[in-house]
């Protein structure tokens, strides 16, 4: 079968505004739940656009680490490609890709950094190995070989064994506040339900408006 020919129709569910709660924040977590109920692997694994200052895009999958109403937030490495472009031009996308049940959401909006208390906080709560990663990954720099990664994670082993592996001053979590949530439901026909909400301005009243599909 050729790509061309690869389809199928939706028809799971659908998505009515009588049936949105009333921020999008409600709405995520609702469908997150939904999410989770369905088993869907690593529900919380979203797709993350940036774009440096000269507009050229760039997309990875990260993980969604909180989500309430002052944003959603997840974790890098400052110096890596997408800190990088952070920097320069503080606004992102997020897409959650949840195939199986024929949803995704889209959120965009603009960054900024948590505090390193909310940082140091849970670089803590991760697994020691994933702490000492951290420290070992130059991430998005080029590295000669796998033995130079595997090396210098044995050499940090030794280094902290037996005490607290402490924050890398370079790296931390980030906060998207967003201004637009698409909740994209897929319908027969490609009629699909797409709800957005969307606010004019920080700290505004959420519009609901239905995109064509």
């Amino acid at each position: 079968m050729s790509l061309a020919e690869l389809r199928r129709d939706y028809s799971l569910a659908g998505l009515a505004e009588k049936d949105l709660a009333r921020d999008p924040f409600r709405q995520f977590d609702l469908w997150f739940q939904e999410a989770e109920a369905a088993k869907i692997p690593e529900p919380n694994a979203m797709v993350l656009a940036t774009a440096s200052r000269e507009g050229r895009p760039s997309t990875r999958t990260v993980l969604l680490k909180g989500m309430d109403g002052r944003g959603f937030v997840f974790f890098s490495n400052y110096e890596s490609r997408k800190g990088r472009e952070l920097e320069a031009n503080p606004v992102a996308s997020l897409t959650f890709p949840w195939i199986a049940m024929e949803r995704q959401v889209i959120v965009e909006g603009s960054i900024t950094r948590v505090s390193r208390e909310e940082s140091a906080a849970y670089f803590h709560s991760r697994p020691r190995a994933s702490q000492l990663g951290a420290w070992v990954s130059r991430q998005s720099s080029v590295v000669p070989n796998r033995e130079t990664l595997e090396a210098g994670m044995k050499a940090l082993e030794e280094k902290y064994a037996g005490v607290e592996v402490p924050l890398p001053s370079n790296w931390g979590g980030y906060r998207l506040l967003p201004d637009a949530v698409e909740f994209w439901q897929g319908r027969r026909s490609r009629l699909h339900d797409r709800l957005r909400f969307r606010r004019e301005k920080a700290g505004g009243d959420w519009i609901v408006e239905r995109l064509s599909p």
